[in-house]
């Protein structure tokens, strides 16, 4: 599939963004520039007519991306939370890619219902609505659970969304191959396994039952969680193309004027998704992936309500460390110590000069510092920072990809209610409680508890194992038999004294 006939795919992108005026309106949005931007429209011009027309009603960029495809409309809903990478022009229009796009009509929705429950529509609710959001993959309908009567939001899969994902996934990574192949500078960020990762969170997105496993799950580690709610999903009402959970009434959270009229203070809910945010992400190691505001709502009683979970993320507790500490270094303004944490990580190369490595991380995190939050460009901040990792040779981390993607969407989240959030100020509580929790003596005492419960679980065959390294080290020649004797005994010795130790730790933690 990922062939040269993917180069039509890509000619006809350039050209649907330039017939439909997107070129333009994206290249100024995000101050390319001018070369680039006179470069890019003497290529496409000529062949502008190959591209698709597209919605004449809606906005150019908008209008393009909606034409191009599922994929695109993705990549659109995330510029739409950065009006300080794309203008707040730009990013308002791209807004309808949220949760405003054209529905599929409501007798589609009750077929694909029909042939995944089993059973007809009219037996499974009592009451059934035309769409009342539809976005890239899936539109909602509104209907009533004919058993008890509860208010219920149903989730229906667009028809034929999977083909049409796959075809623009293919394209991507034939432009990641074309990257790769002509520009090696950009290898080291590893275009290839970006789209690959982008892939298998997508195509999770397309099986409802996965997504209604993340809900449970996520529902489950926030249950505690104050000014937070996750809907029920409905089990009998689910499969792979349809989810049925709890409808859950409020105000939209990309709507201000709505907040606004609702009594709610938006500096406080924009600091609250920030933190929120950073609690699931390293306190539970599970994170909504997809936090946009067409997945989050303002209930009446202030709570945030989210959304749509089919794409989520999850990161090992090590790396949920190092990221921690490296967050709270950039708070503290200590760069030596966010230096350290890179090279501990293997992050960066250890040939490399940690003191350089700390300039110029320090060169990235004081101008957050002592200005309003609003001032600062991310954009020139991003090509910043890619300087940096470019000079001192670190690669893209595939598993950091979707954290660091979703972390961007939350702060344009915040600052769409908030223009002046500062998210570090509002991020230290959060990250400083981690860290004295997860970073010291405390932490190590309980991750050596961990390892001595393991050790314990193998007890009784410690024995054997110490007697089955004694004989196999005994027939090797180049070791001595007293040292391999030496060696096991101090083996045994140690695995013994863990497994006493698990006993003690576990009664004081």
């Amino acid at each position: 599939m990922r062939g040269p006939h993917n180069i039509w795919r890509l000619i006809r992108t350039g050209a649907t963004m330039e017939r439909t005026g997107a070129m333009g309106v994206v290249l100024e949005a995000m101050e390319a520039p001018r070369a680039l931007r006179i470069v890019a429209r003497t290529l496409v011009w000529p062949v502008q007519w190959l591209g698709d027309k597209g919605d004449p009603n809606l906005p150019p960029a908008t209008r393009a991306l909606t034409a191009l495809g599922p994929a695109y409309i993705k990549f659109g809903q995330i510029l739409s939370t950065r009006p300080d990478v794309v203008g707040p022009e730009l990013a308002q229009q791209l807004r309808v890619l949220q949760d405003k796009l054209p529905p599929f009509d409501v007798d589609t929705a009750k077929k694909v219902i029909a042939e995944e429950l089993g059973a007809p529509v009219d037996q499974l609710y009592s009451e059934f609505s035309e769409p009342v959001a539809a976005a890239s993959i899936a539109q909602v309908h509104r209907a009533r659970v004919d058993a008890t009567g509860q208010e219920v939001a149903v989730k229906v899969l667009r028809p034929g969304i999977e083909r049409a994902f796959r075809k623009d996934i293919d394209a991507f990574y034939f432009a990641a191959g074309f990257i790769e192949a002509f520009s090696p500078a950009s290898r080291r960020l590893r275009p290839r396994d970006v789209v690959e990762h982008f892939e298998g969170v997508v195509m999770g997105e397309l099986d409802l039952r996965l997504e209604s496993a993340a809900a449970s799950e996520f529902a489950a580690n926030t249950k505690n969680d104050t000014g937070f709610f996750v809907p029920t999903t409905h089990w009998d009402l689910s499969g792979r193309r349809v989810m049925t959970m709890d409808w859950a009434e409020g105000a939209p959270l990309g709507d201000n004027d709505a907040i606004d009229a609702a009594g709610h203070d938006r500096r406080v809910l924009g600091e609250r998704v920030l933190q929120l945010f950073l609690s699931h992400a390293l306190r539970d190691g599970y994170f909504h992936a997809d936090m946009h505001q067409g997945n989050l709502k303002v209930g009446a009683n202030g709570d945030v309500q989210a959304f749509d979970f089919g794409i989520m993320g999850r990161i090992d507790e090590y790396t949920r460390r190092v990221y921690a500490e490296i967050l709270f270094g950039f708070i503290r303004r200590d760069y030596r110590r966010v230096a350290e944490v890179h090279f501990e990580a293997g992050y960066v190369p250890a040939d490399r000069d940690i003191d350089e490595f700390a300039r110029a991380l320090r060169a990235v995190g004081e101008p957050i510092f002592g200005m309003d939050a609003s001032r600062i460009s991310m954009g020139k901040l991003l090509s910043y920072l890619f300087e940096v990792t470019e000079q001192f040779g670190m690669e893209t981390r595939t598993e950091l990809i979707l954290l660091q993607r979703t972390m961007v969407v939350v702060e344009g989240v915040a600052r769409s209610l908030d223009e002046h959030i500062n998210i570090w100020e509002v991020a230290h509580p959060v990250v400083e409680a981690y860290v004295r929790e997860n970073v010291g003596p405390r932490a190590f005492a309980r991750d050596l508890a961990k390892t001595a419960r393991v050790l314990a679980r193998f007890g009784p065959k410690l024995p054997q194992m110490a007697e089955q390294v004694l004989v196999r080290q005994s027939a090797d020649p180049v070791e001595p038999p007293r040292a391999s004797r030496l060696s096991a005994v101090i083996w045994f010795a140690l695995g013994a004294g863990l497994t006493a130790l698990a006993s003690v730790l576990a009664q004081t933690l």
